[in-house]
């Protein structure tokens, strides 16, 4: 069953057209990998689904529901998570108010009770606390660093900790653009794990862009591929692997037996 469709967007900045008539669904409980060549159009398909930019044609269902013209908190509030490919952390707050943040979408507090921090309001902060330190903080395994300014973390533990954030929202579909991108080998298998646990513990659909190839091979259900705002392939990561138009926007030519020719030259003249 899919809980995601997009359908037909279209989007253009001036004379430029970042997508062309893209399709896709996203299955529920699944896996699903946007990738492609750099400036294929993965963020602005990320961004029109999240609600950050309106697609001049075609709509984005989620769960059925219209949410093309809906803003991002409203999208936030029917369960779409997401993470960001420059981490967008509140670098002065500590870990512990970082993921808090995540979760407030999900408080039934009014707005005067919140104002005054009143009892309800206090206690609706206290249990959301308790659940993000109980949950989210022992399944990332961070509980160690709640209290440590993010500012004062290495890149690896950053990445981390917004991915946090996202799960305190509870999401339907966690959004993860680009998790692993600038991290060591160990962080990204660390990251790998975290994202089939999401699926397979909490059991999270989720959707990410990546270029990370032998990740999204290993991990992904489902693979979509865009080159120059055009979907070109998708399917099971083997297949998508083996398409000739994949081999040729990443490499530059969909003869397989050439590029394996040129490739055994350079290492012949190296």
């Amino acid at each position: 069953m899919s809980i995601l469709n997009v359908e037909g967007v279209s989007l253009s900045f001036g004379g430029v057209k970042a997508l062309r008539d893209v399709s896709m669904q996203v299955e529920k409980g699944s896996i699903t990998a946007v990738i492609g060549p750099n400036g294929a159009g993965k963020t602005s398909l990320f961004n029109s689904i999240s609600g950050f930019y309106k697609p001049q044609e075609g709509r984005v269902l989620f769960e059925g529901e219209d949410i093309t013209r809906l803003p991002p908190p409203r999208r936030a509030a029917l369960g779409l998570g997401r993470t960001f490919q420059n981490i967008a952390l509140f670098r002065g707050m500590t870990v512990l108010d970082n993921v808090k943040l995540g979760a407030h979408v999900r408080m039934r507090t009014g707005l005067l009770s919140a104002f005054w921090y009143l009892g309800k309001a206090r206690r609706e902060e206290a249990e959301i606390r308790e659940q993000i330190e109980r949950e989210v903080f022992d399944f990332l395994e961070i509980d160690h660093i709640r209290r440590h300014p993010v500012a004062n973390l290495p890149y690896g533990l950053q990445k981390r900790v917004e991915l946090a954030r996202a799960l305190a929202m509870r999401p339907k579909i966690l959004m993860l653009d680009e998790p692993v991108a600038g991290m060591n080998r160990e962080e990204k298998e660390d990251m790998a794990r975290f994202i089939l646990d999401v699926k397979e513990h909490w059991g999270m659909t989720v959707l990410m862009v990546e270029h990370d190839m032998g990740m999204v091979m290993d991990i992904s259900d489902q693979v979509y591929v865009l080159n120059f705002g055009q979907l070109i392939a998708s399917g099971k990561p083997a297949e998508v692997q083996a398409n000739p138009e994949v081999i040729q926007a990443y490499l530059g030519s969909g003869d397989v037996s050439t590029l394996r020719e040129k490739l055994g030259a350079r290492k012949r003249v190296a």
